[in-house]
């Protein structure tokens, strides 16, 4: 029998993914100072930035116009999302061969739980070790990362963050309190900026003062459950994770400068449509609801929503589309659109609507919505046997090729299948 050990969890985070997956394809980039970007223009903002580049003061969210500033020989790359998915689940697989993932939290940061045998600090420390040679040797040296080792998952989170680069911490439980109470506020997972504010206003500056906090009061500060579960997890209580429920399916897109003009931007909002609606027939699901919105070189924000049947064809919501853009967008001379943004909401399973017997019947002899839905389906299966935007609807195939590919967002990892639609 194995004694009881304190230790449960072990997290792997990536050190600046996307720029060190960069450095691995790219030779001549490793060891210099490189940004991630989504469009080429000085205008956007860095997504991740390497090490060198970091030593400069450039990290995610820096303009690229301030970075060039802070590191005058930064180097610029395009985001290549598709790479970095693979690269995910290439990690994903090295990582079962050591021991089983049992949460992938984000694109670079997964989680697995230590069975008793593995518990014990020799042996995490062991299997960690086996991780990083696994991950340097199939994926190359220059994809690193960091590994923390706790009683739950969250405080093995933190303390991947305790030593970067290619760190491995492991925090028994006589630490926890001596090592969180030297950190800053944001560097604990669910402070951010807004938080941080309203914990001043409470008077509370530190780590050491939210310690000191009694269960209840945590809850009153954060105005929610999740401070209450924050007081335990702090303890080291090995707390269920929340559920979630898939509630949306949307794209946004910052347009590169060639593309702003309303002629070319309706085009990616099309595209964005087309996209948004492929992956609702995919997984199955229909939507009651399509919301748009724009952001304005001016400054001015755009919304509009509506409300429809339960559907998953592109023409309907093709259709949303364009009566929103004739309304909200303007014509004038000098218009610029910069951002992006279409969301289906208000998903419900395909199987749980019911048919419409009529659905094919309109009254002027056009396509009614079930062929307008067999049609859609149809597109899909073109474009995942002979490649992205193989066919479109209203749009060539060479109008999308600029801007179409898939991407990674903060809250969600793309699938493979994802980069065909």
């Amino acid at each position: 029998m194995f004694p009881p050990s304190p230790l449960k969890w072990l997290y792997v985070d990536f050190n600046s993914y996307f720029a060190s997956v960069e450095q691995q394809l790219q030779p001549h980039l490793r060891g210099r100072p490189v940004a991630v970007v989504p469009v080429d223009t000085d205008s956007t903002c860095a997504i991740a930035a390497s090490y060198e580049a970091k030593a400069f003061g450039v990290k995610t969210g820096t303009p690229i116009w301030e970075a060039k500033q802070k590191c005058p020989g930064l180097i610029c790359v395009l985001a290549r999302h598709d790479a970095y998915v693979d690269f995910h689940h290439r990690a994903i697989d090295e990582i079962n061969r050591h021991i089983p993932v049992t949460d992938v939290c984000s694109i670079d940061e997964m989680a697995a739980r230590l069975m008793l045998n593995e518990a014990v600090e020799s042996a995490a420390r062991r299997i960690a070790l086996s991780i990083k040679v696994g991950l340097a040797e199939n994926l190359g040296p220059w994809v690193r990362c960091s590994i923390g080792v706790a009683s739950n998952r969250y405080l093995a989170k933190v303390a991947t963050d305790l030593e970067k680069p290619d760190g491995l911490t492991i925090l028994m439980p006589g630490d926890v309190e001596h090592r969180l109470t030297a950190l800053a506020l944001r560097d604990l997972p669910g402070i951010g900026a807004n938080m941080e504010r309203r914990l001043g206003a409470r008077g509370l500056y530190s780590v050491a003062d939210i310690w000191a906090l009694d269960r209840r009061t945590m809850r009153q500060v954060w105005g929610s459950i999740w401070g209450e579960r924050m007081w335990y997890l702090l303890r080291g209580h090995d707390l269920p994770e929340l559920a979630t429920q898939r509630r949306s399916i949307g794209h946004s897109h910052v347009l590169a400068p060639d593309l702003r003009s309303p002629q070319h931007a309706i085009l990616v909002a099309r595209r964005l449509t087309m996209k948004a609606c492929s992956r609702l027939r995919r997984m199955e699901h229909c939507a009651t609801r399509f919301a748009f919105s724009a952001r304005l070189e001016d400054g001015r924000r755009i919304y509009a929503d509506a409300h429809c049947r339960p559907v998953q064809d592109s023409k309907t919501f093709l259709d949303i589309l364009l009566a929103f853009w004739a309304v909200h967008i303007p014509t004038s001379a000098g218009t610029q659109v910069k951002k992006l943004s279409v969301v289906l909401y208000g998903l419900v399973a395909a199987q749980d609507v019911p048919r419409d017997l009529l659905a094919s019947l309109t009254s002027d002899g056009s396509m009614g919505a079930e062929k307008w839905n067999r049609l859609s389906h149809a597109l899909d299966r073109i474009n995942h046997r002979f490649g992205r935007d193989s066919a479109l609807i209203g749009m060539l195939p060479s109008q999308g090729s600029s801007f179409s590919g898939t991407k990674i967002a903060f809250t969600r990892i793309p699938d493979r299948q994802e980069f065909l639609e």
